[in-house]
C-alpha cells in the first residue's frame, strides 16, 4: 500500500516502514506525526481525492532532525573586483512511516 501526501508545499510518495525526508517539522525525535493531507491512496485499486481524501491519514515517527549538505553560491563580475560567496544548509526531518489509514 502506498499514498501521496502533501507537506511543506511539496508532495511525497510514501510507503509503510520506509523513511522520507521532508521540510523541517516542529516535532522532537521519537515523537509521532500525523499527515492529514492525503491526495492519493493506492494498493490494488487507487483512490484519488478532490483535492484530499476525507478521513484518510498517514502516521509516522520522527527519527532525526538534521541539515543537508552545504550549497555554495558564488557570484562575481569580471574586471570589477566584485565577488560574493554564500552558503546555505536546508533543514530537514527524517520520518519513518508507520501506518496508512483510509476510512
Amino acid at each position: 500500500m502506498y499514498a501521496v501526501i502533501r507537506t511543506g508545499g511539496k508532495q511525497y510518495k510514501v510507503e509503510e516502514n520506509k523513511p522520507i525526508f521532508v521540510e523541517k517539522l516542529a516535532a522532537e525525535e521519537g515523537q509521532d506525526v500525523t499527515f492529514d493531507q492525503v491526495l492519493l491512496v493506492g494498493s490494488r485499486s487507487i483512490t484519488i481525492g478532490t483535492p484530499t481524501i476525507e478521513g484518510a491519514k498517514v502516521t509516522g515517527t520522527v527519527e532525526k532532525q538534521g541539515r543537508e549538505k552545504k550549497v555554495v553560491t558564488f557570484k562575481y563580475k569580471p574586471k570589477k573586483h566584485s565577488h560574493q560567496k554564500k552558503g546555505h544548509r536546508q533543514p530537514y526531518t527524517k520520518v519513518v512511516i508507520k501506518k496508512i489509514e483510509v476510512k
